[in-house]
């Protein structure tokens, strides 16, 4: 009962542990709610000619679409949700202009070596994770090696202490491949190695 001259509080309801937890916009599925990773996916962008030049991320894709510069030729099975609108996430972007595309050349940094030699050590030949792989200067810096493209390879941690302050020759190593600077071809061969794994993208590649 209640005491005299209070008011009865009526029960509060009661929530299940996870119910603000999956609470979602209503007719939404998992598939459709924004993600973070989902705008660091891949997207391939084509030419106005339909000709691979280059590939980004989703985040910027959709910035290019919205801008009116490119227009979705193939769509993954995702969407993205803003405030005021919901879009597919593209798979396969076409720029609406030609691009003159000069001799490409790309930022020397690890990541980009790490492309371009596959995630593959140059020396054993061994495909790794990034996390388990270095770069080695192929003539040491301290004979003045320098720190170029064609003389920074990925090199794994023991083919990295193998080799130490000396020359492949020196150490007893062969290189896989040359090093060179990255190319349109360096690129395009990234490209087919990316479009594995994305049937969209095969018949702008694979020709």
């Amino acid at each position: 009962m209640t005491p005299p001259g209070q008011v009865a509080s009526s029960p509060r309801p009661k929530h299940s542990p996870d119910s603000r937890k999956d609470a979602r916009p209503p007719g939404s599925s998992p598939s459709t709610v924004r993600r973070p990773a989902v705008m660091q996916e891949p997207v391939l962008v084509l030419n106005a000619t339909f000709e691979p030049i280059n590939v980004t991320a989703v985040r910027r894709a959709m910035v290019l679409m919205l801008k009116g510069v490119a227009q979705a030729e193939e769509i993954s099975h995702t969407q993205v949700h803003s405030a005021s609108r919901s879009l597919e996430v593209p798979s396969v972007i076409r720029l609406l202009a030609y691009r003159h595309i000069p001799q490409q050349t790309r930022a020397l940094s690890r990541k980009n070596i790490l492309l371009r030699d596959r995630n593959t050590c140059q020396f054993c030949k061994r495909t790794l994770p990034a996390s388990e792989l270095t770069l080695d200067h192929v003539v040491p810096r301290s004979r003045g090696g320098r720190s170029s493209w064609e003389n920074l390879v990925a090199c794994c941690y023991q083919c990295n202490n193998r080799k130490g302050d000396r020359t492949p020759e020196e150490a007893g190593l062969a290189l896989a491949r040359r090093p060179r600077p990255f190319t349109l071809h360096t690129s395009r061969q990234l490209m087919r190695l990316i479009g594995n794994k994305d049937e969209k993208w095969r018949k702008y590649l694979f020709y």
